[in-house]
């Protein structure tokens, strides 16, 4: 296959290109000049970092399989069946990747909060009481990171031959077993982004944390949660654990690269 030929930018595109490259690569190399190399494998094993890290990759991957479950039938029903409301609804799936993460948040502590909503009648009936738990930190990392796999696999969804799907019905496959074997196998590559995107998202996740679980070390206080933390008394340990965040962050890009960004 023959390779493209490269294309000569305008003199007149490449001096903002530079400046708008340089926006995002400037923050990292202040970053990086600062960090203590000396230190840092003391300052990322201290008992606050692991305790830290610990707790955001119990919350990020149980959050991920939460969202994988709940998110890819939605996914199906948002690409595959029409219903009145469907736009709204969409759209409120969305909402989180715009929505400042604090206000989400506070909805979640208005909604399922011991005094909220639905968390007034779960505690009467049950005692349980999800903010600042361990089990409010998944809520809250869900709510913001589901909304990635979701537009993910509903692309996928829409995108495949259904074709395939049909041949299946007609030798006699049932609806689920269609959906298992040859639905779920032809999205697999837009699923496994997907679920990625999502644990991703919610590892790096602060505003919606802080404000419904709390910052309790040991028991709510992820990564980012620490790098706050740490700015206001540690700074090496603040740029030691934010270091950890962009080498994660940048390994799940680069890794997803060739899946959007490739040219065809």
């Amino acid at each position: 296959m023959s390779r493209r030929p490269r294309q000569r930018p305008p003199a007149l595109l490449v001096i903002p290109a530079v400046i708008g490259a340089t926006l995002f690569v400037l923050p990292l190399v202040g970053l990086i000049g600062r960090a203590p190399i000396a230190d840092l494998p003391a300052l990322v094993t201290d008992e606050v970092v692991v305790d830290a890290l610990q707790l955001s990759l119990i919350t990020s991957i149980a959050a991920t399989v939460a969202a994988t479950v709940l998110g890819v039938p939605l996914a199906w029903m948002l690409s595959r069946t029409d219903f009145r409301g469907k736009q709204l609804l969409r759209a409120l799936v969305t909402l989180p990747m715009v929505l400042p993460p604090v206000v989400g948040g506070a909805a979640l502590l208005f909604a399922v909060g011991r005094r909220g909503l639905l968390g007034r009648p779960l505690y009467d009936a049950t005692g349980l009481v999800l903010p600042f738990s361990i089990a409010g930190v998944i809520l809250a990392n869900t709510f913001v990171a589901m909304p990635f796999l979701v537009v993910t696999v509903e692309g996928a969804f829409a995108g495949i031959d259904r074709r395939y799907e049909a041949a299946a019905a007609t030798l006699g496959a049932g609806p689920l077993t269609v959906f298992r074997r040859v639905t779920l196998p032809m999205i697999a590559p837009s699923l496994r982004a997907g679920m990625v995107l999502a644990w991703a998202r919610a590892l790096g996740e602060f505003g919606a944390t802080i404000t419904f679980a709390g910052n309790l070390q040991g028991r709510t206080q992820t990564l980012p949660l620490a790098v706050f933390v740490a700015l206001e008394s540690d700074r090496d340990t603040a740029i030691a654990i934010s270091l950890v965040l962009v080498v994660v962050s940048l390994t799940v890009l680069v890794t997803l690269r060739d899946r959007w960004w490739s040219a065809p």
